[in-house]
């Protein structure tokens, strides 16, 4: 094997899967609408089940549909038929994958579903077989061949497969309305849910931690406002306290620059008018954005009024985890 054989079987693998999941397109049709249909009206769950890589896949597809607004799980064909089944109750759908649709595993759990007169849907390779002909409603998976090139293991089949799986879950996902707030809702854990759930109110800085000084001081005493609050910066209110500027490390640097008398001078005097804020509601990820394109580590939090509510560092959003 050379670095060319390598190469070139992975581009074969990937053509052959490719073609595959293109000519899944023109078998998206009434079948499909028929099964979103069963899986929308759904009151209970959808359960899916497969054997060997058809399980795998299976596992996945019930995760995407959880996480999508679909309630689903999965069921371990033949631990089924010693038990499990009775997981499944009059409420929910089942969908059963097979790439040959005759899997021992799967047909043995056929009567009890019709028993049970839970509403099926079939995911197969083969619309002649007992799976499929057993369905309410059959997705055809076939695939002309598979990426191996013995011809023997799941590869293109598997992958039309998820494929599908992914296109009923996406499809349920708009019919629902699912938003942002709902998918938030089902990842809390980790970075992503930490992006979608943590608000600025959560982490930010507020009442005697914010830094504030009025038009008329001094900025020698401005300065010592800074120092012990630690922000490089100090928010400048009026006598209403509503904030009208800022004045950062770089107003000091410029101020210095000019020859100014930091004692006589007042910050109304060299306090920047233009400053960068965003309101407690919003999402702890717009103002990491808002930071990154205007190149500034510190952002003032206020009201409609113009009162400020907080002060919020880039190093906060570094803490919470947000970027």
């Amino acid at each position: 094997m050379t670095s060319s054989t390598f190469i070139d079987s992975a581009l074969r693998t990937i053509e052959i899967e490719e073609r595959a999941v293109k000519e899944l397109k023109s078998r998206i049709g009434s079948s499909f609408v028929s099964a979103c249909q069963l899986m929308l009206e759904c009151k209970g769950r959808v359960v899916i089940t497969g054997m060997g890589k058809s399980g795998h896949i299976a596992n996945k597809i019930a995760a995407t549909l959880s996480s999508t607004g679909t309630p689903s799980l999965f069921m371990h064909p033949a631990e089924a038929s010693h038990g499990d089944i009775g997981m499944i109750a009059e409420n929910d759908v089942v969908i059963a994958i097979s790439n040959s649709g005759d899997s021992e595993e799967i047909t043995a759990l056929l009567p009890v579903f019709k028993r049970k007169g839970i509403p099926l849907i079939a995911i197969t390779g083969n619309l002649d077989s007992n799976l499929a002909q057993a369905a309410d409603v059959a997705l055809d998976a076939n695939v002309p061949e598979e990426a191996c090139p013995l011809g023997l293991a799941p590869t293109s089949s598997t992958t039309v497969t998820l494929v599908l799986g992914d296109a009923l879950a996406m499809a349920l996902l708009e019919a629902r309305g699912f938003t942002r707030d709902d998918f938030a809702a089902s990842h809390p854990g980790g970075k992503l849910g930490r992006r979608l759930l943590v608000l600025v109110s959560d982490i930010m800085h507020r009442d005697s931690e914010i830094p504030v000084v009025t038009q008329e001081t001094s900025l020698s005493d401005a300065l010592l406002e800074m120092s012990q609050k630690g922000f490089g910066m100090t928010t400048v209110v009026n006598n209403d306290g509503h904030i009208i500027g800022v004045f950062t490390d770089g107003d000091l640097r410029r101020t210095l620059d000019s020859g100014k008398d930091i004692r006589d001078t007042k910050l109304a005097d060299v306090m920047s008018s233009n400053y960068k804020h965003i309101t407690s509601h919003a999402l702890a990820v717009e103002a990491a954005k808002l930071m990154q394109e205007s190149n500034v580590y510190v952002l003032i939090v206020k009201d409609n009024s113009d009162r400020v509510q907080g002060i919020i560092k880039m190093h906060d959003l570094l803490q919470a985890n947000v970027v």
